[in-house]
């Protein structure tokens, strides 16, 4: 019903506009072949964009073998691709030789120009900003847009829910399919072990996910010294150009027992013979991020297992246990519409409508906008039930003279990079910075100092937040912290004043009733580590601990 749907819609006078929800494995990708083959037979052109290089090699190799008995052009272009390749590549879409090109981000480039678009395919719509997916459908006016998603965003969700963008759902699963078995409990070296050897002794793979790369070896190291007889293998965005996809291929191929990888799995990724999910620190992903990472197993006749692993039950926060809770309960099958709604109703629609409030929204950006609507609707209700308002607290202002940014040649295109700046504006705890971080390096590869130091930036601002601290600047050799309302000046002599902050003497330090100034070194390699140090000394004391 979905691909008919589709299939109508493109031969609609207007252009398409369709977001398609189903569950992992239910046919998304089905549909956007058959729909795909439609736009080529019309004389169209197709772009397919996807969120990680590993899904478009793996829609590479789908569209390809699909099409294999027709005279189709299929391309694949991510950073990944060779520079020779991918130029070849962009001269074929232009030229019109190329039929349907599957790629990244890099699609969004200024430099990849379209003969004759007809259809934008957006896979895991989740995964992706507005100003990318604006950015595609200005390539062409006319372009028809079809959308899948397992659990799509709450805005793209509410747009289809109001009627403004036409929604079809596939609910039926695939024969002999399986509710995937899910266990939430505290991580322990044992239920590990248990769990791998049980899935390896019929035969299976395991994906044990482990979503810092800094440690993924030393992790995976430990689960070979585990399981002697396993075949561990570890993928991450972070890979030389073909060391990942040799990996992949290699695990796709049965030629290793246990992949240990980052969330770039996330996005797609079709193994039948994986059917166990072990998803270390799961406490640390969203709703939506684990839902799809539990639904890269339960692909075939064979009942799956997903071990959602937390550390120390009295470290979990609430947001977390409500989380694993949801995920928890939604087992059963099509769940991922049910998980799209509940997001939709704990984080709101996102959405603004009608003319005139657009208008507003365009000139001072969405996050303000809705931020300004919130504050103007509780004063309001405030007023109406004769209280005080609720007032958000300010972030702090981190207003230091060092190089962080977004380099051009790191990510050449403004929309997106004005996205990925948004993005840590938003940022609201370290586990927000750890995900920016990991899709960072997935999409542009590693990051450059620059990239780093902005989000160490960004780190440390939600640190003297914690802390109640309302700004950080430097002035004439100083560095100044100003207190906010979180924060006193008896508070912040009593956090500062002892031996806690290396190489600052007693005189180095100066308060007043709404400040402290701190005597900067001369040597300008400990500035950076005694900012750092002075925060976390006061979130240290609010008992954060953020820094």
């Amino acid at each position: 019903r979905a691909a008919a749907e589709v299939k109508a819609d493109m031969e609609l006078t207007r252009p398409m506009d369709r977001l398609v929800v189903g569950d992992v494995g239910y046919g998304k990708t089905e549909v956007a072949l058959r729909a795909a083959f439609k736009s080529v037979q019309d004389g169209k052109q197709v772009a397919v964009l996807v969120p990680t290089t590993v899904l478009a090699a793996q829609h590479e190799a789908t569209f390809g073998q699909r099409f294999a008995a027709f005279p189709l052009e299929v391309r694949l272009l991510s950073r990944f691709v060779p520079a020779v390749t991918q130029a070849a590549t962009i001269a074929g879409l232009a030229d019109g030789t190329v039929d349907i090109v599957i790629g990244t981000h890099r699609l969004l480039s200024k430099d990849v120009r379209f003969k004759d678009l007809g259809l934008v395919v957006v896979d895991e719509e989740q995964r992706f900003g507005v100003a990318a997916k604006e950015r595609l459908k200005q390539l062409r006016r006319e372009v028809d847009v079809l959308t899948l998603s397992a659990t799509p965003i709450p805005r793209t969700l509410n747009l289809a829910l109001a009627g403004i963008r036409d929604l079809s759902v596939i609910e039926t699963p695939p024969e002999d399919r399986l509710p995937i078995q899910t266990r939430v409990a505290e991580a322990s070296a044992g239920l590990v072990r248990d769990a791998i050897l049980r899935e390896l002794d019929r035969g299976g793979q395991v994906f044990y996910v482990h979503n810092r790369v800094e440690t993924i070896e030393a992790q995976a190291e430990q689960l070979r010294r585990m399981l002697p007889g396993a075949r561990v293998v570890v993928g991450h965005g972070q890979m030389a150009e073909g060391v990942l996809e040799k990996v992949m291929i290699e695990f796709a191929d049965g030629a290793a027992d246990v992949l240990v990888c980052t969330t770039i799995i996330e996005s797609g990724l079709d193994i039948p013979n994986a059917n166990t999910i072990i998803i270390d620190r799961a406490d640390t992903l969203g709703l939506a991020q684990l839902y799809q990472l539990r639904g890269r197993v339960g692909r075939s006749a064979r009942r799956a297992y997903a071990y959602l692993l937390y550390r120390r039950r009295e470290r979990l926060s609430d947001e977390a246990r409500k989380r694993l809770q949801a995920i928890f309960n939604a087992s059963e099958l099509g769940a991922g519409f049910q998980i799209a709604l509940s997001d939709l109703e704990i984080r709101g629609a996102g959405n603004i409508l009608g003319g005139e409030q657009s208008g507003h929204m365009a000139a001072v950006g969405f996050d303000l906008y809705s931020r300004l609507l919130a504050e103007a609707v509780e004063s309001r209700k405030a007023t109406l039930e004769g209280r005080a308002p609720i007032v958000e607290a300010p972030q702090a202002v981190v207003d230091l003279p060092v190089e962080a940014h977004l380099p051009t040649d790191y990510v050449p295109d403004e929309a997106q990079k004005l996205e990925l700046y948004r993005r840590l504006a938003r940022a609201r705890s370290t586990g927000d910075l750890a995900a920016f971080r990991q899709e960072v390096l997935d999409r542009y590869g590693p990051m450059p100092d620059p990239v780093s130091r902005l989000i160490e930036v960004v780190r440390l601002r939600l640190a003297a937040e914690a802390a109640g601290v309302a700004s950080i600047s430097r002035e004439e050799g100083w560095l100044v912290v100003r207190f906010g309302a979180g924060l006193s000046r008896a508070t912040a002599i009593g956090l500062l004043a002892g031996p806690g902050l290396p190489g600052v003497r007693p005189s180095d330090l100066a308060f007043a009733s709404n400040q402290v100034r701190i005597r900067l070194p001369r040597d300008r390699a400990r500035v950076w580590p005694l900012t750092q140090a002075v925060v976390a000394q006061l979130s240290a004391g609010s008992g954060t601990g953020l820094a």
